[in-house]
């Protein structure tokens, strides 16, 4: 007995002969590729050997680290210096002292890695950039969006050994962005151009470009030289000329591009587009993108959303002569129609589709498109029908039938006449979902959620509703008057009770839950969604963002539910929710410590605990919106935005209990 007692003895004492062996890198390696990017950040915290797995190069491909400039940025800079390649985001740039330093601490310790480089919300100096542009010898993307303090002076590479610099660094620049530049004139552009002669993709959206008539000189666009004031499209136009051979996606949105314009660029000789964004340009025609459709055949994304004088004879001008067509966005043309959309969604390459805001599209030309010859071969993955009003149970009941597990994305946001039979359609036919928005649908009920049909509906989508009219009664006292109907809306469905929701975990219904691979789901302001449903459908582990916003029956037990079972949510929703507490708050805080982004405004039960709470929980928050919480005081938010490192973004209007009237 003593014997055995000391061999246990001696066995607990040796820690070392217990451990489990390790596993092979190459093992660790091959199970962390199966995890999203923010599980395997998680998973590199458990030791040594699974962070330096973690590390392995096939993981840092297209890794792009944003941060503000300030002193602290200056290490991580640095620290970045042992990556192979890597991309920066670099925001709230200037002229001062920090920037320069960090501009050239990247230069220095990133420059031959760094493959992309993009400066929001910036006013850098030309110095600072010339400086930096010769380093990055590697650089496959860069985003000079928006920086006016370059090139407002005109003198932006005016001398040519810097363009001799700066051409040797990025003659492989691939992605040139030079969106919302106010002040980019035909020189500044050609001399930028000039340093970068195998441009793929190019950016103008916004810009002030001349397209006709050139009102600095008061003569039509192509006349005399070059101008210091603005870009010309003879300067485009020559530009295309010139990079035909590489040049393959082109953004012109929201600039005044007119028909003979968008001609000239789609007649260039051998100019060959893949991508062409024009968003915004009003001024284009049907004839124009008849034109476009013509000289561009191979064009496999095509954005024409706000281009407001469209119709549906470009709707079947794409559909005839875009047969390689992937992704097509024509949001909010208010004059397209239902026709051209049945040979549109034929297409076999059609993988995305935007009609929101198409005010007259009912779906029933494209249920008929997908049941046509083609059908077979139609793989749409996205779909969006956003505001289309006449979208109806039975459209979107079809649709789900016809497009099954292919569809990825769906988006029927303020599609308001969809009832329940719209949700049990999607949870039985598109189970392969990841993204679900159904906000300001306001006739979907818990009934729906659950997979049930509530005892006095039907279950089958009626083709039309009957117009029966007005129903006159004539009472004592109310002679000669009529009684309008009730309208859906008016209706409050049946309440689901306790034995409803045992019977909804005994069969197996068409509930939401179906939708198990969800990474964003919006159920915003369907106002008749309860706890009921709420506790028992989103459960969801793969869920990222969840908006429950204006759902005024919420409570805290929907919140401590969700967090429960959601726990990889990243954005949260709860705006004008009053059943939310600080009660609520404290069960569900400890479970979402993966939490970015949290909207609580509006929620007057909403304290400092909650804020406390935060501070605890989620230390991962960078956006906070708490705004007219009446019972959060100034005090707890400077104390929340001293000790959340990665905080950016407090809304926090009105909270206190402001007055408001003294801001009217």
């Amino acid at each position: 007995m003593n014997e055995r007692e000391a061999n246990m003895g001696d066995i607990d004492g040796d820690d070392t002969a217990m451990e489990t062996p390790e596993l092979p890198l190459e093992i660790i390696i091959y199970i962390l590729s199966f995890l999203h990017a923010s599980d395997r950040k998680e998973a590199s915290l458990v030791c040594r050997s699974w962070y330096d797995a973690s590390q392995d190069l096939c993981f840092q491909k297209n890794i792009t680290f944003r941060f503000p400039a300030s002193t602290s940025s200056v290490e991580l800079i640095r620290g970045l210096g042992h990556r192979s390649r890597c991309s920066l985001i670099i925001s709230q740039l200037d002229g001062f002292s920090i920037s320069r330093s960090l501009l050239l601490e990247v230069g220095v310790c990133l420059g031959p890695q760094l493959d992309s480089l993009a400066l929001p919300a910036s006013s850098i100096t030309e110095a600072s950039l010339l400086t930096l542009l010769p380093r990055l010898t590697s650089l496959r993307r860069l985003d000079l969006r928006g920086l006016d303090s370059l090139f407002m002076s005109g003198a932006f590479l005016s001398r040519e050994e810097h363009r001799q610099q700066v051409r040797s660094a990025l003659s492989g620049l691939e992605e040139l962005d030079l969106s919302d530049l106010r002040y980019l004139s035909d020189l500044t552009f050609n001399r930028l151009t000039s340093c970068t002669p195998h441009l793929r993709r190019l950016s103008l959206a916004g810009c002030h470009i001349a397209f006709e008539f050139d009102p600095y000189r008061g003569c039509p666009v192509g006349e005399g030289q070059d101008s210091s004031a603005l870009l010309s499209l003879r300067n485009l136009r020559r530009l295309l000329t010139e990079q035909t051979s590489t040049l393959v996606a082109l953004d012109l949105s929201r600039t005044s591009i007119t028909p003979e314009s968008l001609r000239t660029v789609a007649q260039v000789q051998g100019l060959v587009l893949e991508e062409l964004c024009l968003q915004g340009c009003k001024e284009l025609t049907d004839y124009s993108v008849e034109v476009l459709v013509k000289h561009q055949p191979g064009l496999q994304r095509l954005d024409l959303s706000a281009c407001t004088e469209l119709t549906s004879r470009a709707v079947l001008a794409i559909a005839l002569g875009l047969k390689g067509l992937e992704h097509l966005s024509m949001s909010r043309d208010w004059r397209v129609t239902e026709k051209g959309l049945a040979e549109l969604v034929s297409l076999s390459s059609l993988r995305s589709l935007d009609l929101s805001e198409c005010l007259h599209v009912s779906g029933t030309e494209m249920v008929k498109g997908l049941r046509g010859p083609d059908a077979a071969k139609a793989h749409l993955e996205t779909l969006s029908l956003k505001s289309c009003t006449y979208i109806r149970d039975l459209a979107v009941f079809s649709l789900a039938q016809l497009l099954g597990s292919n569809l990825r994305e769906l988006d029927l946001t303020s599609c308001v006449y969809l009832t329940d039979l719209s949700v049990r359609a999607i949870a039985t036919y598109l189970q392969g979902l990841v993204v679900l928005r159904l906000g300001w649908c306001k006739e979907i009920t818990d009934w729906g959620l659950l997979g049930m049909v509530e005892p006095t509906k039907e279950c089958k989508p009626a083709k039309e509703m009957e117009d029966k009219g007005p129903s006159f009664t004539r009472t004592f006292g109310n002679m000669g008057f009529f009684r309008p109907p009730s309208m859906p809306f008016q209706e409050r469905p049946k309440l689901v009770t306790e034995g409803d929701l045992g019977l909804f975990r005994q069969q197996e219904g068409a509930s939401l839950l179906a939708l198990s691979r969800l990474q964003e789901l919006d159920l915003s302001a369907c106002s008749k969604l309860t706890d009921s449903s709420i506790t028992q459908v989103l459960r969801y582990p793969d869920l990222q963002r969840l908006s429950l916003s204006m759902l005024p029956q919420l409570s805290d037990a929907s919140l401590a539910s969700v967090a429960l079972h959601c726990r990889s949510l990243t954005s949260l929703a709860l705006s004008h929710c009053p059943g939310i507490s600080d009660n609520g708050v404290a069960q569900a805080a400890p479970y979402l410590k993966r939490l970015q982004h949290l909207v609580l405004s509006y929620c007057d039960n909403i304290t400092d605990r909650s804020l406390s709470l935060l501070v605890q929980h989620c230390k991962r928050l960078r956006t906070l919106d708490i705004t007219m919480c009446k019972d959060i005081s100034i005090t707890t938010v400077d104390l929340l935005q001293s000790q959340l490192p990665f905080l950016e973004n407090v809304h926090c209007r009105f909270v206190g209990g402001a007055d408001l009237t003294l801001t009217l």
